[in-house]
């Protein structure tokens, strides 16, 4: 990275009379850094590349991240919030925990560009936290909380009498784990899987864990 040092071209002008705070321009730096990752995959994302989207310098960047991997955590927990955070604070009200549940799942296999484009930052984040576990260590709160939700839901339906589940904890990793490799999967165009058909999935693997009934 430390070659990278030609220069780009600047930033657009703030509005007259003050200039980009320095949350603004990281703010910005991660924007762009998402919708490059996005358009050209982790492996083929330089700084440069996010440097030329942001129309900033290097010099820029570099002042607020040290490597394309540190501003993909930035990514991901912008994305996480995004993606979650109206699904999340719904889900939390609701007190029927099957809808709940479904309230949860369903988004994640919505046959959508939005879903697309989650999918494929995630999947790419995944790859760079194998090759360097640290790079999500101090992350881990702020990006599983699709996962601390639905133990939350689980164990509102344990307590309600809806679910036979043994340990809501338990079962809400096995239900991530299983999404996440029922995403990848799709992302991967797995011949004759489908949105329908990855969530027709989920709802069976639920019911025979729970006892409920969520393809209704």
């Amino acid at each position: 990275m430390s070659a990278e040092v030609e220069a780009v071209p600047a930033a657009p002008a703030a509005p007259a009379g003050r200039r980009r705070k320095p949350a603004e321009r990281r703010a910005l730096i991660v924007e762009a850094a998402r919708a490059v990752i996005v358009r050209e995959g982790l492996g083929a994302t330089r700084l440069r590349d996010i440097a030329v989207e942001a129309g900033v310098s290097i010099g820029t960047v570099t002042y607020h991240f040290a490597s394309v991997a540190e501003i993909l955590n930035e990514v991901v927990v912008l994305e996480t919030a995004r993606f979650y955070a109206s699904i999340i604070e719904a889900v939390d009200a609701e007190p029927d925990a099957v809808v709940g549940v479904r309230m949860l799942v369903e988004p994640l296999f919505a046959d959508t560009d939005a879903t697309d484009e989650h999918w494929r930052l995630w999947s790419d984040y995944w790859t760079a936290v194998a090759r360097k576990p640290a790079v999500a260590a101090e992350y881990v709160e702020r990006i599983r909380v699709w996962e601390a939700c639905l133990t939350r839901a689980l164990r509102r339906g344990v307590a309600s009498g809806q679910f036979t589940t043994a340990d809501p904890s338990a079962l809400a990793l096995q239900l991530a784990a299983y999404s996440d490799g029922l995403a990848t999967q799709l992302a991967q165009k797995a011949p004759g899987l489908t949105p329908a058909r990855a969530l027709q999935w989920m709802w069976t693997f639920l019911e025979h864990e729970t006892g409920a009934s969520f393809s209704g």
